[in-house]
């Protein structure tokens, strides 16, 4: 770790210093701040949320965009590919399609129930939600999405809903008027992928078309598939084959002369016999199972900015969400019973949400200063059910996936204020109410009655502040508070993995305090003219109380089958510690004519703040580089990607590496270093004009490592190769 951090120090230091040295250079050559000819880097791509409009490196908290020109290059099989190089964001459980969480600044860790609570995941504003033991918590495919949008921290709470210790995940959908060109009314887009390792392909269709002016319509459809890939040592990885298919079906019609009508329906479908029970991990004992898994979303919207209008700039959306998991014959099928073992029963898991979203900007203008107040509601009322049954007999509870109902309702303000386009304070509060109520089906099995409902309510308050110093140099910092309430699983479980033991009445709210402070960096025409540099560098310390966490006097091995379950009478969740989480991360970008470069370095520790003990939900430091180069004569843009990534900040667990079948297989690991190489040609005339072609090699030195919150080791060499022809009309 010592030499990865020197090394990191040095190169960071002097990208810092290349910037800094690069945008005095380029103030004192300037004359005419209006002759500048602004270029688009990483770190002042758009982001989007209330207010006033403004770039990454421009926002008080730490924001990270992947547009669609990143996800063409990187040519991602799985969601947690698009997002492998952002600082602090890291995916858990496995690389399976099946089997992927969301980890931001160690939040969010696999087999623990909860953790999606902790980061909120949205796909066009719509909250996404899932939990069910040894299986992932987003299901989908990148093809869907033309830009995802990472907000770290708890600062996003506010907006986006109570509970977002770790952050928010924004994820949007193609629009038709993405492929149909200027003058043109209708577009068709092909495209196939394929990859080496597992023999995984894609075939996707685009079709999109204008109605006129007031109306367009966009229909995509995607296959993909993949048997199992092998990691660097040439060990089969199995479970990790695949198969599935998604659709996004969107109209958006004009309704008067600004607003604008969105509906839209996507699906994602995977439906695999004799697939691995256990998702997360390479763990036999589970056996197999046919297992049929439909994520769908379907979205009513209404936008209108109301330009004559100051008081008036309207959001609008009610969705319904559904995530459902079909399982038949497990191979543990004839241990099936109820409580613990209802995993190997033939089962029909699923979480059905409704949600309505409303949100208002009004903007005050004076000579000197702009003011655009935010105010709006969510509500969402979900379903979570889990039937288990055994020979076509009569349905019963599966007891570690509690039935029930969720209802919130929130309600937030937001105020940015922008002085003299030097100084913006944003304050902002949001209070929100939730009800569990459990189903009838629910027992405490020390009383045999249904427990009570669970209300409460949850304050997420902040303040953030942004000072430009000049065009080139800012800080800023934020003071946020949020709260997350518990999920059904939480409170009403009554058996887990290794025990039973009783509902967790009373779990009192998680709590989170969180400081961030930073500076930035950014200039034109540093080294040559035209060029453009950035760097943000954010500090932040994370202060959690009652940590929501598996009852740790619940231990021993599980009674062996078909023994029945032992319940201890305690509850399965306990609030158990407080734990603070700390660190800094560092992002830079240059980009000019032939040129271009990033890099990306975050470090994060965190520790139980009773025990003093590391948390084992963080990942190691990592230092992620992008160097390459563009022909723009011949439409070429090519480069190598680098990760160097240090290990677990425990030394116990340096270097250990213990039966993958251990479940804390997920706190061991070694520090390594993969690098990627990549290729774009995407011509704009003559007739190749419509093509792209896109090639890379992942892990292109085929090494042997495992994430340390992965269960399983990484994919080894892979060439990817996608082609892809669109035509107008």
């Amino acid at each position: 770790m010592g030499l990865v951090a020197r090394n990191t120090a040095v190169l960071l230091g002097g990208a810092a210093l290349t910037v800094l040295v690069g945008v005095h250079t380029s103030l004192a050559q300037q004359t005419n701040e209006a002759e500048k000819k602004p270029r688009v880097t990483l770190l002042q791509r758009l982001i989007l949320g209330a207010g006033a409009e403004k770039v990454a490196i421009d926002a008080p908290q730490a924001v990270s965009v992947i547009e669609q020109e990143d996800l063409d290059s990187d040519q991602p099989a799985t969601i947690g590919d698009v997002i492998r190089e952002i600082p602090g964001v890291n995916v858990t459980g496995s690389d399976r399609l099946l089997g992927q969480n969301f980890n931001i600044r160690g939040i969010g860790a696999p087999e623990t129930t909860g953790d999606g609570g902790r980061i909120i995941v949205n796909v066009d504003g719509v909250q996404k939600f899932y939990e069910q033991y040894r299986l992932g918590s987003f299901f989908s495919d990148p093809e869907l999405y033309k830009r995802v949008e990472v907000l770290r921290g708890p600062a996003s709470s506010t907006l986006y809903g109570s509970g977002a210790l770790g952050g928010v995940i924004n994820f949007e959908t193609k629009d038709a008027s993405d492929f149909i060109a200027e003058g043109q009314n209708g577009a068709l887009r092909l495209k196939a992928h394929y990859e080496s390792n597992g023999d995984s392909a894609l075939f996707s269709t685009v079709l999109a078309q204008r109605m006129g002016e007031n109306a367009e319509f966009l229909l995509t459809g995607n296959y993909r598939f993949a048997d199992p890939f092998e990691s660097g040592n040439g060990t089969e990885v199995v479970g990790t084959n695949f198969r599935a298919w998604s659709g996004l079906a969107k109209g958006t019609f004009k309704v008067g002369d600004e607003g604008a009508l969105r509906l839209s329906y996507q699906r994602w479908d995977s439906d695999l016999d004799r697939q691995y029970l256990s998702q997360t991990s390479t763990d036999a004992m589970f056996g197999l199972v046919d297992r049929h898994v439909v994520d769908e979303t379907a979205i009513a919207s209404y936008e209108n900015p109301f330009s004559d209008n100051n008081l008036l700039d309207l959001k609008i959306s009610a969705s319904y969400s559904n995530t459902a998991n079909t399982q038949r014959n497990a191979d543990l099928r004839a241990f099936c019973s109820p409580g613990t073992y209802a995993i190997g029963c033939d089962s029909n898991y699923f979480y059905r949400t409704w949600q309505l979203n409303a949100q208002n900007t009004m903007e005050w203008r004076g000579d000197q200063w702009e003011n655009y107040l935010t105010f709006g509601s969510q509500t969402s009322f979900q379903t979570r059910s889990a039937e288990a049954f055994l020979n076509a007999g009569p349905q019963f509870p599966v007891t570690f996936h509690p039935q029930g109902t969720d209802l919130k309702t929130g309600i937030f303000v937001q105020n940015e204020f922008i002085w003299n386009e030097r100084l913006t304070l944003i304050p902002g509060v949001r209070l929100d109410w939730h009800r569990l109520t459990p189903d009838n089906d629910v027992t405490d099995p020390s009383t045999g009655a249904t427990p009570n409902g669970d209300d409460d309510t949850a304050i997420s308050p902040k303040l953030a502040a942004l000072y430009k110093f000049n065009d080139s140099f800012s800080v800023f910092g934020s003071i946020a508070h949020t709260e997350r309430f518990p999920t059904i699983d939480e409170v009403y479980s009554t058996s887990g993995s290794s025990t039973s033991f009783n509902p967790s009445v009373g779990l009192r709210k998680e709590r989170s305090n969180n400081f961030e402070a930073g500076f930035a960096v950014s200039g034109y025409d540093i080294v040559q003219p035209g060029d453009a540099g950035a760097i943000k560098v954010t500090g932040f310390y994370n202060d959690v109380t009652d940590l929501i966490a598996l009852n740790p006097a619940l231990v021993g091995p599980p009674p062996g089958p078909p023994g029945p379950p032992v319940y201890n009478n305690l509850p399965g969740y306990v609030n158990v510690r407080n734990a603070e989480i700390y660190g800094f991360e560092v992002e830079s970008s240059y980009d000019a004519d032939y040129f271009f470069a990033n890099a990306a370095y975050s470090h994060v520790i965190g520790r139980d703040k009773n025990s003093g003990a590391y948390l084992t939900t963080l990942a190691p430091h990592e230092l992620a580089l992008t160097i390459g180069g563009k022909v723009p004569q011949h439409d070429l843009r090519f480069g190598w990607k680098a990760r160097f990534v240090a290990g677990p900040q425990d030394s116990a667990r340096n270097g250990q590496v213990p039966p993958l079948t251990d479940p804390r297989s997920t706190r061991y690991a070694r520090s390594f270093d993969t690098h990627d190489v990549f290729l774009s040609w995407t011509p704009s005339e003559g007739n190749l004009a419509g093509w792209e072609a896109h090639l890379g090699v992942d892990n292109i030195f085929n090494r042997q490592y495992k994430e340390f919150l992965m269960n399983d080791a990484a994919k080894g060499r892979t060439f990817k190769v996608s082609l892809s022809k669109q035509i107008g009309w």
